[in-house]
């Protein structure tokens, strides 16, 4: 009789998880803008393709650049009923309640790219990028020049998200811990990362007679907007220049610039979550439990950064996002 009833209530949960897959499990997805970067539209069109009928999906893509935006996107998505909310957080804190509400109607939520400072009993999972550990290699790569003295512009992404801190912190605290080491001018590139504040804050570093020999931008489209105004003030940089240009995302078209020369260091940070997350959902729909993930229900993207001395054709076209 045992036998019998397992195995009834196994063919329940089958059917039952058939069912929601020809209906469609319905999800909600909250991103930022494609137009951020090179990384984000490689991001966005990975989860549209992922996230489709064919696949066995009802998914609805919210884009909300910012924290109010992505709060109202999640409450109304709890309002309709999803099953799951996947999110890359503009900012990391102020989702407590957000994340509770869904809880408490029964909604599994995953965090990607970015985490939240939660209680991680507040969602299901995490794919995302050590941003940290991101901004620690990039550091010590830096070290490892053994400069006599470190003068740097840096240019900050949106102040707030994951990326940014983590990208910052192991920089500003090498700062302060050694006196080699200056910040000239720190500056941001707004909610959009976008190139050209970061050209502008480059053109005022220099407007004011400021000497940088180290430039590190939180993303490659500011790193170019900083290149920009170098250009324009015929201040050469990368491996034979007098500045040394830092990156990150690894768009092949930046890349390409290291192989080149132009540019010194670009740290990898991986787009692609989408594939993980549908199979922890589909399993979920099955009645597994998710494995492999941390203490803090993390599953972690191993990634590198790349010097261009030693890059490779290899390593843009296997590393490279976009054309």
């Amino acid at each position: 009789m045992k036998k019998l009833i397992a195995l009834v209530l196994a063919l329940v949960m089958c059917l039952a998880a058939t069912a929601a897959l020809a209906d469609g499990i319905k999800v909600g997805i909250i991103n930022l803008d494609p137009s951020e970067s090179g990384y984000r539209e490689a991001n966005v069109k990975d989860l549209n393709e992922t996230f489709t009928a064919e696949n066995g999906y009802d998914a609805t893509f919210v884009t909300a650049p910012t924290a109010d935006k992505q709060l109202e996107a999640a409450k109304g998505f709890i309002t309709d009923g999803v099953k799951y909310i996947l999110v890359s957080a503009a900012e990391t804190t102020g989702w407590d309640d957000v994340l509770q509400e869904a809880k408490d109607n029964g909604i599994g939520v995953f965090l990607f790219d970015r985490m939240i400072e939660c209680d991680p009993e507040l969602y299901t999972a995490a794919v995302v990028s050590d941003m940290r550990s991101e901004g620690v290699t990039a550091v010590e790569w830096l070290e490892s020049l053994g400069l006599e003295e470190y003068n740097i512009l840096h240019i900050q992404g949106q102040l707030g998200s994951a990326a940014q801190i983590g990208r910052s912190e192991p920089l500003q605290e090498k700062v302060a811990a050694d006196d080699k080491w200056t910040m000239v001018r720190e500056g941001t590139g707004g909610d959009s990362w976008d190139p050209e504040e970061a050209r502008k804050i480059a053109q005022a570093a220099i407007d004011a007679g400021e000497k940088f020999n180290i430039v590190y931008a939180e993303n490659d489209g500011m790193a170019d907007g900083v290149v920009a105004a170098l250009d324009a003030a015929g201040i050469t940089h990368g491996v034979n220049g007098d500045v040394v240009i830092m990156g990150f995302d690894c768009n092949k078209w930046a890349l390409r610039k290291l192989l080149a020369g132009e540019w010194n260091y670009d740290g990898q940070c991986s787009p692609f979550q989408a594939k993980l997350i549908d199979e922890m959902i589909k399993g979920l729909e099955e009645g597994k439990e998710i494995e492999g993930l941390n203490e803090l229900k993390q599953i972690i993207n191993v990634e590198k950064g790349f010097d261009a001395k030693t890059i490779t054709e290899d390593d843009v076209n296997t590393y490279g996002l976009g054309e």
